[in-house]
């Protein structure tokens, strides 16, 4: 092998496999909106996430769906399919002019960490409140016990998870975040897909279930083993379905999951997480392993990876209790669970909640940063891309600001440090150069300073790769303080002016406020512009690959019987699609030869091989692209 060949083969297999100096760790914090405020100010959400990235977490999953506390469950962002159904919009503890799902998107992908929004009630429909305004609404919705009665379990009041129709509530929600929401994943826990083994006797499961029986009804004795997994297939079936779902949407968007240790959980909840995993239904299982002393964390760990095959267990993650109510996991018990994880061989965790690394002046965040995370980490499921990058930023007072006409330095608290003020009705301009390393579909953000005397009407050109638009923005509205998007635009590769801020509209007595733009990568609009780091450690240097191919992830993956795999070519051109195993072997040369411009596709149907990862590469006169791919074997779900 030519040694250029072999020093790019060892850069993409160490990097896979984490001896390269970037490596691979899922590092993920859940934050709700019980017990902590974090979500119910912008400022509290910019800081927190300025805090995590600074630890060294790269997921960020927040609550979306939870109590109230009074009635019921809410969604924590403006729920257009909430309205329609219920006429609650949003949580009535926030303010109707916020969406902080939005802005905490913002301000986790500002830093580089992914989103994946957390449904954490599932099908619960309140807590103690005799099913809320839900099953109010809907009585028919009610998970019915034999004998009639609602199903309640530690508190929680429940839906039927069965239910055709509270299945397409939870659906239609989902849809609506990876529609609405630039996100990366979706976060599912122990209550979705879930139905407390007491349930199921409502009317319409108990018709579902005699005509998969022919009349017969359901055994009275609910821990009847086939009547235990008629149900969980049931749900499985439903966590199969969000899955195509969200995939037709993006194929880019994971599906995560935590519920409760297995096999606990399907005995208790009918979560059956270990078909989950071993069928391909979800990208990443995490593992609820909530307990209070490292011999019972230590027992549930590793029955729970019992139940998991060896070529899969790097899709499994650890989920760690570390505060509820009163209780925050002490410091040398936090450090044995995450040194157990690590001597598993687990690539990494998911910690409930933040607040528990803000304790004690955050004493456990500061751990994690010193003692485990002191090196920056990919998430797995990336396959060695950054698919976040962090966002290019102008200051108002960089060398890339260019001002012309009369402006004034403030100590107002700008996004960093003070900001620029115009009060002269002569003309007065701020420029802002960007040099971006590829192009794109970008956001373009302003960051916002308002207040009473501020301008009502200031002007923005936002200039794109082939025109420009104007936008104006309210300075005077409160809402509108920090990162407001102005515009999504393509872009060039280079350096160019990507953003003007005058005083065309200004009058006596307006302030014109000038601070920070930003400009980030649209990976709802962007997805195959592939990123990588070619220092390993550093947070700032990408490559992309050249624009003149597009080498496409494989679908499904992981897979059984065969994938497709699609690459597309600008220019007519001699290729090479092949196979190779984790050792850098090339098993199988998909094609060789000339291919003309346009998208292509190939089925690769995997002969006596053993199940686990294998990559496939397209290589090109221009270069190489690399994918991996997970392989399950042939045999059918059980």
């Amino acid at each position: 092998m030519p040694r250029i060949r072999w020093i790019r083969w060892m850069f993409l297999f160490f990097s896979f496999t984490g001896v390269y100096a970037q490596r691979a760790e899922f590092r993920a914090v859940k934050i709700t909106n019980v017990d902590s405020r974090v979500l119910f100010s912008d400022a509290k959400i910019a800081e927190a996430m300025d805090f995590l990235a600074s630890i060294g977490i790269n997921v960020v999953l927040p609550v979306v769906w939870n109590g109230s506390g009074a009635d019921g469950v809410h969604t924590l962002y403006p729920s257009a399919v909430m309205e329609s159904r219920f006429g609650r919009r949003m949580h009535p503890q926030i303010a109707a002019y916020r969406d902080p799902l939005q802005r905490l998107i913002i301000e986790a992908h500002r830093n580089g960490m992914e989103v994946m929004p957390w449904f954490e009630m599932g099908f619960s429909s309140s807590y103690s409140q005799n099913g809320g305004y839900i099953l109010q609404r809907y009585p028919e919705w009610a998970c019915r016990t034999a004998d009639g009665q609602l199903v309640v379990k530690n508190g929680f009041d429940w839906m039927s998870a069965i239910h055709p129709d509270v299945q397409d509530l939870i659906r239609s929600l989902v849809v609506e975040v990876v529609e609405n929401y630039d996100i990366d994943g979706i976060e599912f826990s122990d209550r979705i897909p879930a139905m407390p083994v007491e349930g199921g006797y409502e009317a319409s499961t108990v018709a579902l279930y005699r005509a998969d029986h022919g009349g017969s009804n359901p055994p009275a004795q609910y821990w009847d083993r086939d009547w235990m997994r008629w149900r969980a297939d049931r749900l499985s079936d439903f966590l199969q379905h969000v899955r195509d779902t969200i995939r037709a949407k993006s194929e880019h968007v994971v599906l995560s999951s935590s519920p409760n240790v297995y096999p606990w959980g399907f005995e208790e909840y009918l979560q059956d997480s270990h078909t989950w995993i071993e069928s391909g239904i979800i990208d990443n299982l995490i593992s609820q392993v909530y307990r209070y002393s490292f011999a019972d964390y230590f027992y549930e760990l590793d029955r729970s990876l019992g139940f998991v095959s060896p070529s899969l267990r790097h899709l499994v993650y650890s989920g760690m209790l570390i505060q509820v109510g009163s209780y925050t996991i002490s410091p040398a018990f936090f450090r044995q669970c995450l040194q157990a994880n690590r001597d598993r061989g687990l690539l990494g965790e998911a910690f409930f909640f933040y607040e528990g690394l803000r304790k004690n002046d955050d004493q456990l965040g500061l751990l994690l940063r010193d003692e485990f995370y002191y090196q920056d980490a990919l998430p797995p499921h990336r396959d060695g891309w950054i698919w976040r990058p962090r966002p290019f930023i102008v200051n108002e007072d960089d060398e890339h600001a260019c001002v012309s006409g009369k402006w004034d330095f403030s100590e107002l608290p700008g996004y960093r440090g003070g900001v620029l003020l115009n009060r002269d009705l002569g003309p007065a301009s701020l420029s802002y150069r960007f040099h971006l390393p590829y192009g794109a579909l970008y956001d373009v953000y302003a960051y916002v300073l308002t207040g009473p005397k501020a301008a009502p009407q200031a002007h923005y050109t936002v200039y794109s790769a082939t025109d420009s638009l104007s936008v104006q923005i309210d300075q005077t509205r409160a809402a509108n303080t920090g990162w407001q998007r102005l515009a999504t635009v393509e872009l060039n590769r280079g350096e160019q002016v990507i953003l003007r801020l005058d005083n065309r509209h200004s009058t006596a007595g307006v302030i014109l406020a000038a601070d920070a733009v930003m400009v980030m990568l649209n990976r709802k609009l962007s997805p195959d512009v592939v990123v990588t780091d070619v220092k390993g450690g550093g947070r700032s240097e990408f490559r992309a690959v050249p624009e003149t191919f597009v080498l496409k992830p494989n679908h499904p993956n992981p897979f059984r019987q065969q994938t497709q795999i699609s690459f597309t070519l600008q220019q007519d051109q001699a290729v090479e699609l092949a196979v190779f195993d984790v050792l850098g072997r090339q098993i199988e040369i998909l094609f060789k030869g000339n291919r003309p411009a346009g998208e292509h596709r190939l089925i690769f149907t995997p002969r006596d091989l053993p199940a686990g990862i294998y990559f496939y590469r397209l290589h090109t006169q221009d270069g190489s692209v690399w994918r991996k791919m997970v392989w399950l074997g042939s045999r059918s779900r059980g």
